[in-house]
């Protein structure tokens, strides 16, 4: 008996996952555990495996989106038939073009003309500068690996040929030809329309057409040239879609401040003790960075105040026996939020090891849904940029945020004294709705207190 593939929920906050690749041809004979597509969340793109054993029938297109749960395909003899019409899609082509469009096979619109790349092949390609349409792939069913893009930028410039696939180039006037950078789903899009690619505007971001690019084209073409949308007082130089990284921290920020009673406090720390002990410890081999203090410090804090180390349910208020913090990590496209597990039982230098792979790991697009699920409280930090102070929104379902700004020198005046300080000022955001003003002085109070004593983080 056959049994339904579904788009798998791979984390509490997953929603939704777009189909980036079918790594097997539909129809494989396929085997439990195997990996048989990839998809893009949110957050990361990650191998799908298959549930079951045997025939796979692919039902979901490349390019198309679909929340957790439904069905993209069945594994199994008895399956029904791969042509049958695949289920809506969340984010669905112009439905006035799409009526026009003749049906066709799924296994061709999945298949046909598709190149299958792995997620780390990609990264490798981006930090190379290596045009994925020059490099033929070795893996499984053709699949372009890291190992064939690194041959591609090893190999001398007379042996970078173009391989087959889909068409990569459109012709222009006097027969020369242009390339037309654009992503899987725009073309599989434009395929299904019956559109040009190089007709499309690209992203003036990056360069590449989108879906999103092929969608507003057709929605241009069907408003006709002579109903043109009302100009607005001033043309835009660009618009950036409020989709994939940018749009989820839109959403969640803008829920964030919907859903709870924000306030913030600042508080300076005395910075001199941590300068001395990680001054020691880089002549010791080995310094951690000063927000790895911070993070330390919060994390041995949460201990102490439970309530701040919360969730607000619809029983209450939970507080968690875990401390996991989030460190807030820049990135080109906006900010990803990678958790430090069990921070509160790690000494500085480990913790210190696990922040730096966090932060690698988030710049170079290897994190994993662990890495980013979990998070009790979170950790913000901009002195890097001179901010000495700011307001950090809380990462929901978390109840605060610490912001860190930058270590600066300051002079004191102590018994009689003019003295020169390193002070750092901390920004605490809370949840008022879970803690008032008092306890959440006192939980920065005890964080300015452990920086102070900075062997008190290696117990």
């Amino acid at each position: 008996m056959a049994s339904d593939f579904l788009m798998p929920k791979l984390g509490l906050t997953m929603e939704e996952g777009t189909i980036t690749a079918w790594l097997v041809p539909d129809g494989t004979e396929v085997t439990a555990g195997m990996a048989v597509m990839v998809i893009e969340t949110d957050k990361v793109e990650t191998e799908v495996e298959a549930s079951a054993s045997g025939p796979l029938h692919q039902r979901g297109a490349v390019g198309e989106t679909f929340p957790c749960g439904a069905v993209i395909g069945w594994i199994g003899a008895d399956a029904p038939a791969a042509t049958a019409a695949a289920p809506a899609p969340s984010v669905a082509a112009p439905a006035a073009a799409v009526a026009t469009a003749a049906p066709r096979p799924v296994a061709a619109a999945v298949n046909g003309g598709r190149r299958f790349i792995s997620p780390n092949a990609r990264r490798v390609a981006a930090e190379l500068g290596v045009d994925l349409t020059t490099v033929s792939g070795t893996g499984p069913g053709g699949r372009i690996v890291a190992a064939d893009v690194e041959a591609v930028h090893a190999a001398p410039p007379a042996e970078k040929k173009p391989v087959s696939g889909a068409p990569r180039t459109t012709p222009v006037t006097g027969g020369v030809t242009r390339t037309v950078p654009a992503t899987a789903a725009a073309r599989q899009l434009a395929d299904l329309l019956g559109i040009d690619v190089g007709a499309v505007e690209p992203d003036a971001h990056d360069g590449y057409v989108t879906r999103e690019a092929v969608a507003r084209h057709v929605r241009a073409r069907l408003r006709g040239a002579g109903t043109p949308a009302t100009p607005a007082a001033q043309t835009p130089t660009e618009i950036r879609p409020l989709t994939g990284m940018r749009g989820t921290i839109a959403k969640r920020m803008h829920a964030s401040l919907q859903q709870m009673a924000q306030l913030t406090l600042t508080m300076d720390a005395e910075m001199d003790a941590v300068v001395a002990d990680r001054k020691a410890r880089a002549e010791a081999g080995g310094a951690p960075g000063y927000t790895d203090y911070v993070v330390a410090a919060a994390a041995r804090a949460l201990r102490q105040h439970p309530t701040v180390n919360a969730q607000v349910t619809p029983e209450g208020i939970a507080l968690l026996p875990d401390v996991h913090v989030g460190l807030a990590v820049a990135l080109p496209a906006g900010l990803t939020v990678p958790v430090v597990r069990h921070a509160d039982r790690l000494d500085l230098a480990a913790l210190s090891a696990e922040t730096t792979r966090l932060a690698d790991a988030a710049r170079t697009g290897k994190l994993t849904l662990a890495d980013l699920e979990g998070g009790t409280f979170s950790v913000s930090a901009l002195g890097m940029f001179g901010v000495d102070a700011f307001t950090p929104v809380i990462n929901p379902p978390n109840v605060a945020i610490l912001g860190v700004g930058r270590l600066r020198d300051e002079i004191a005046l102590v018994d009689g004294r003019v003295e020169s300080r390193r002070r750092m000022t901390l920004s605490l955001t809370w949840d008022h709705r879970v803690l008032d003003g008092a306890p959440a002085a006192a939980f920065a109070q005890q964080i300015v207190a452990l920086l102070a004593d900075p062997a008190a983080l290696d117990r």
